[in-house]
């Protein structure tokens, strides 16, 4: 599984995937000039791209994409938050495996405040690896199997709150969406804790909050945790 991250965080999300014959793109939160770079200028040569909900750090060029020619997938309420439309648009539904190219994909719905948000795990029939995607959710309900690879938020720690609410730079208002909209290091370290990882080689750690994150603590945790390859996007 070949992973490239384009960008990552609250400015903007999209990530480039291939298993060696289909590429697809994991949201699209970013101009579609970067997208482009992003993808060595062969958007056209895209399986197809997955949005996981409408905020626009995850959405912002789904209408570009579908205007150049690629396949987007989406829940209902992402597609209609977003005024997508047309017939390269395809709905997915929660627990309503589909295939695309040689992916296998998944959705299965998550915890967040936008409409129908949803994560993906995407299986190669080409390699037989399996990559599970989510983000901008607190809260994981679902457990997967024979994972080989994770793009999976790791927003904030909430040592890091409490020490920002404390020295008043963080507004209680905001530390309260983000606790319940967001993965923290400590609910990802749970879900990991009861998660089948006997095939895990490669965690991405992604959407991390530039004030409420500690990068070099995420990283240790999870890798003594796993003892697999991470990497901080």
């Amino acid at each position: 599984m070949d992973i490239r991250p384009i960008a990552s965080g609250s400015s903007g999300n999209a990530y480039w995937i291939s298993d060696g014959k289909t590429p697809l793109l994991l949201d699209a939160g970013i101009p579609m000039k970067a997208i482009q770079i992003g993808c060595g200028f062969r958007v056209r040569e895209l399986g197809g791209c997955f949005i996981t909900h409408c905020h626009g750090d995850h959405s912002k060029a789904a209408k570009d994409l579908l205007r150049y020619g690629v396949d987007v997938y989406t829940g209902q309420g992402t597609a209609e938050a977003c005024r997508l439309e047309g017939h390269r648009l395809h709905i997915t539904r929660p627990l309503e495996q589909l295939t695309v190219g040689t992916f296998l994909v998944l959705p299965f719905d998550v915890e967040h405040d936008a409409p129908d948000s949803q994560g993906f795990l995407l299986e190669s029939t080409a390699t037989g690896e399996k990559l599970l995607y989510f983000t901008d959710t607190y809260y994981l309900k679902y457990r997967f199997s024979g994972i080989t690879h994770i793009l999976g938020e790791c927003n904030y720690t909430r040592e890091r709150v409490q020490e920002n609410l404390a020295e008043d730079t963080l507004p209680t208002v905001r530390a309260a969406r983000l606790m319940h909209n967001h993965m923290s290091l400590q609910h990802l370290v749970e879900f990991l804790e009861a998660s089948d990882l006997s095939r895990l080689k490669q965690i991405y750690l992604v959407h991390l909050s530039a004030e409420n994150s500690d990068e070099a603590e995420m990283k240790r945790r999870i890798q003594r945790l796993t003892g697999a390859e991470v990497y901080v996007c």
